[in-house]
């Protein structure tokens, strides 16, 4: 009878450990659950597109200034954007060329042409690039692997 008793209070014991190891691993299972829950908000983003330009689209320089792309630098250091790239969905690419992103600073990046200063830059182009209906503007490091990227609009088939 002695020998159920130490076996009963044994497989209690061992019964309990595990009750207990299987409740501290479900604690720090919900840990990461909870913390993956709040919205990520990357280093760089494209934080804001203005892709239809105020007035008449008359493609003036005015009228193509008026589209932009505005990333920003979410970060407490600056950014070598050098070699990145801004694309569209027909792969019209603006390639950043020596531009250092401040730390908590944002660069409007205008379809047509101008001078090239701290918060703004220009792609230089004669044409829209970013469609009023639907299109996409992608955010691509120096090796190609996308940063950021926003839609509007519905795609038609």
């Amino acid at each position: 009878m002695q020998g159920e008793t130490l076996t009963t209070s044994t497989t209690a014991r061992r019964l309990a450990a595990v009750a207990l190891i299987a409740a501290t691993l479900g604690s720090l299972a919900a840990v990461p659950a909870t913390a993956a829950s709040r919205p990520h908000r990357p280093d760089v983003q494209i934080s804001r597109v203005q892709y239809d330009s105020p007035g008449r689209d008359d493609r003036s320089n005015r009228s193509l200034n008026g589209e932009w792309v505005q990333i920003t630098n979410n970060t407490r250091r600056a950014i070598n954007l050098d070699g990145w790239t801004l694309s569209d969905r027909d792969h019209h690419t603006y390639r950043f060329h020596h531009y250092r992103l401040a730390r908590r600073a944002t660069v409007r990046v205008h379809t047509g042409i101008g001078r090239d200063v701290r918060t703004d830059l220009y792609q230089d182009r004669r044409a829209y690039v970013w469609n009023n209906d639907t299109d996409t503007a992608t955010l691509r490091n120096q090796r190609g692997r996308t940063v950021d990227s926003i839609s509007w609009g519905h795609r038609h088939r």
